[in-house]
């Protein structure tokens, strides 16, 4: 049945409410009607083109519709609704509309979909290689700032807020934030430690907050960074979560010691198993306390990240996102307001999370001002850094970039040791950056020979 034909004289509010109203329906030909209501919302041709993917993975029966059922069958209502809402509808829908609405207005840019905000540098644990802890309570955000950054954010169409630091929910406004702004999705970093029944309940109660919770492995590689007991303490959480229908996310960062347990079949069938509906991999960065680079994976592992993400991707019930991995899906590096930039708990307006160094603050300037700053626009107009986008990052793969972006800029490190990258272990940056290209240039070219091979066989077979 065509349903695109049937749909194309509805309004707006009618596609909008016909969305909504299907919330409670999780059969496969119930989901395969809301992409192509989904469809008619977005103004930009690129978004319709995704969600004409997300059909036919569904209509393939990928994994991807079983992540979707879950979602459908086991969230809270009101946590269903509100993801909807916020994330489907808001963001990626009617979000998509008014940042191209933005970027015509005078002086207007292409704003990025989402930032990540540090409410918090302060962290109750003592992990290694980690840059938080070292801070005071008086160095926090106060609400009114995060408030005001999150709705000049929503003036240029973000309504996706990533929540990290620091341990977030040490926060005392955190909550405050997420229910002053309800149209908003937000997800929150953090180690997990802190979540028990009552923040659980209060998640429930709102609805737009999605928690992503911090892994090493199972409790031995967990325990070994985060302390003792910590592991239990995670799991209990989430098996909170799980019973409370709140979804969730792991975030795991790969290391040359978990390297071949993070990436095992194991791993990813035991946070399945717990309740885990995506999952997020990054690769570890000497920028935190005591920065090693024997601890950075090595060009093999990086690579091999790569290549069991694409497998679980195609074989596993969960959605995961590769921050290093997935440069070729988005084009290259996003940082520097390209489409998401970092404010850490001081106000300074970083282009990554992994890059700290600013020269603008939000106590001083306006979003739409640091966004258009020049340090931001080289960063950006420089994009992609290297033909070969399984090399998309400023730092560790095209390195020249971040240090000319800071010099020319007078950019300024934003915590003690922040130097380190660009100094002491600038060479072994470099060394790094040159074994993995020539790893992944070879790769690259086979694969992308191999998805032109794949793209013009499937136009043929079409006609």
């Amino acid at each position: 049945m065509n349903y695109l034909h049937q749909i194309r004289n509805y309004t707006l509010s009618q596609i909008i409410g016909a969305l909504l109203g299907a919330l409670g329906n999780s059969s496969d030909e119930n989901l395969i009607r809301m992409t192509y209501l989904a469809e008619m919302i977005p103004q930009k041709d690129y978004y319709k083109r995704q969600i004409r993917r997300i059909r036919s993975l569904f209509q393939s029966q990928h994994p991807t519709l079983k992540v979707a059922k879950k979602i459908m069958l086991e969230a809270n209502p009101l946590h269903r609704r509100k993801l909807v809402e916020c994330f489907i509808l808001n963001q990626l829908l009617l979000g998509t509309n008014k940042r191209k609405e933005f970027s015509e207005s005078p002086g207007g840019f292409y704003p990025p979909g989402l930032f990540v905000l540090s409410p918090t540098m302060r962290c109750n644990l003592n992990c290694y290689g980690c840059y938080s802890g070292e801070y005071s309570r008086e160095q926090d955000l106060p609400f009114s700032l995060m408030d005001r950054v999150v709705r000049e954010g929503k003036e240029m169409g973000i309504y996706f807020v990533v929540i990290s630091g620091g341990e977030p929910f040490l926060h005392p406004h955190l909550f405050d934030l997420m229910a002053a702004h309800p149209d908003v999705a937000f997800m929150i970093y953090t180690h997990g430690g802190l979540l028990d029944e009552r923040r659980i309940q209060r998640m429930v109660e709102l609805g737009n907050m999605l928690p992503c919770i911090s892994v090493e492995g199972f409790e031995e590689e967990t325990d070994a960074r985060r302390g003792r007991g910590h592991y239990g303490k995670i799991t209990k959480a989430m098996d909170l979560l799980k019973e409370a229908g709140i979804l969730f996310a792991f975030s795991a960062t790969l290391t040359r010691q978990n390297a071949e347990v993070i990436l095992s079949d194991r791993f990813i069938d035991h946070y399945i198993e717990k309740g885990a509906s995506l999952g997020w991999y990054f690769i570890y960065m000497p920028i935190g306390r005591e920065p090693k680079m024997e601890l950075m994976p090595t060009p093999e592992q990086r690579n091999r990240l790569r290549e069991r993400v694409k497998y679980f991707r195609q074989t596993k019930p969960i959605l995961l996102g590769d921050f290093m991995g997935d440069g070729a899906v988005v084009g290259g590096c996003i940082a520097g307001g390209r489409k998401y930039f970092h404010i850490n708990s001081q106000g300074d307006i970083e282009p990554c999370v992994f890059c700290h160094y600013a020269v603008d603050n939000i106590r001083e300037k306006s979003l739409k001002e640091a966004l258009n700053s020049p340090f931001f626009r080289y960063i950006r107009e420089r994009i992609p850094y290297n033909q070969n986008l399984y090399r998309p990052c400023m730092l560790v793969d095209k390195p020249e970039v971040s240090r000319s972006a800071i010099s020319l800029h007078h950019a300024r490190p934003t915590h003690p040791g922040a130097e380190a990258m660009f100094a002491q272990l600038a060479k072994d940056i470099d060394a790094f950056a040159s074994a993995y290209a020539a790893l992944s240039d070879p790769v690259w070219e086979k694969d992308r020979e191999e998805s032109k091979t794949e793209a013009e066989a499937a136009t043929s077979a079409r006609g």
